[in-house]
């Protein structure tokens, strides 16, 4: 009886050992538990600065990020325009999407990159006016002549329906068709077809 008495006495012994360890699992819980509050609030400030705002990147990258501008974004680079768009501008781009390009003649786009400083950055720069020109101020300049940094012009015609096309110095008629796409160093407005010069 006296081994029976011990056991139990060592059993009892064992489950306060092992209710004390629980206790300090209990104890190191309760920090882990403030610790947890306290992590959303560290982790969302990073995430915040890595996700950025659509205004965070520049035109250039604004239109890569866009992804219908792969045509635009490589006659940039070409031309040597990249730099000056990823400028402090401000600068607002009438940019023509990937199927804009496409619609040209064949053969058109190759043969403006065999010389992209000459006809091929005229077309470019004549699609970026200096300035942030949000839609509402184009809808304002409806039968105004702008002036692109090319120096050649294009005229704004803003129907009661709210659309906006532009007519370009060779007569033809683009079609504004999403706005105020903006980036940290001015703003893009997608068009359906490239603006001509001449």
């Amino acid at each position: 009886m006296h081994a029976k008495t011990l056991r139990v006495i060592v059993v009892v012994t064992a489950l306060g050992f092992v209710a004390a360890a629980c206790g300090d699992d209990a104890a190191d819980t309760a920090p882990a538990t403030t610790v947890s509050t306290v992590a959303p609030t560290v982790t969302e400030a990073p995430m915040a600065t890595a996700a950025p705002s659509p205004a965070a990147a520049d035109i250039v990258d604004t239109a890569v990020a866009a992804g219908d501008f792969t045509t635009l974004v490589t006659a940039v680079k070409a031309a040597g325009l990249e730099q000056t768009l990823r400028g402090d501008g401000p600068f607002t781009v009438f940019a023509p999407t990937d199927d804009a390009f496409a619609a040209l003649p064949a053969g058109t786009i190759e043969t403006l990159l065999k010389d992209p400083t000459g006809d091929l950055s005229g077309i470019l720069t004549y699609h970026v006016v200096a300035g942030a020109v949000t839609a509402a101020d184009v809808v304002g300049l409806d039968g105004s002549n702008v002036t692109t940094v090319n120096g050649a012009t294009f005229t704004v015609v803003a129907a009661d329906d709210g659309s906006v096309t532009l007519t370009d110095a060779a007569g033809n008629q683009v079609a504004v068709v999403a706005t105020d796409v903006l980036a940290s160093n001015g703003v893009i407005h997608v068009i359906d077809a490239v603006l001509l010069p001449s």
